[in-house]
């Protein structure tokens, strides 16, 4: 499996807006992105030595997205639109871009020192 994509469901909705809920088994660090139209984040793969890395989380927390990416063992390629409210996940050796369609925000399950130990470039 290279990406899988997971709509975030809703469990109920007011005058308020909405609230979503999902499940997770990560603790720790997390960060918040804030990205802009046009924007490009990523453009690298993880091995997944880091286990946050393996795979990589992230939700689409509002917005739309493109999400880009190559097996960099196999050479496959794949393209998917995901709105928001979605979570990614980006498994091991898979080179992957995020294009930003709309303004989004993003929350990645995992900190700064994940991403230092175990992020290639092609």
């Amino acid at each position: 499996m290279q990406v899988k994509i997971t709509t975030i469901d809703k469990i109920g909705e007011d005058d308020r807006g909405a609230t979503h809920f999902f499940d997770t088994d990560r603790s720790g660090q997390f960060m918040i992105a804030y990205r802009k139209t046009g924007s490009i984040s990523g453009g690298h793969y993880h091995k997944g030595i880091a286990p946050k890395k393996n795979p990589e989380q992230i939700i689409i927390m509002q917005g739309e997205a493109l999400l880009n990416w190559k097996d960099v063992r196999t050479n496959e390629t794949g393209s998917v639109t995901i709105q928001a409210p979605a979570m990614v996940e980006i498994f091991p050796y898979v080179w992957h871009e995020v294009i930003s369609i709309t303004n989004i925000i993003v929350f990645e399950l995992n900190g700064l020192e994940d991403g230092r130990s175990d992020t290639f470039r092609l």
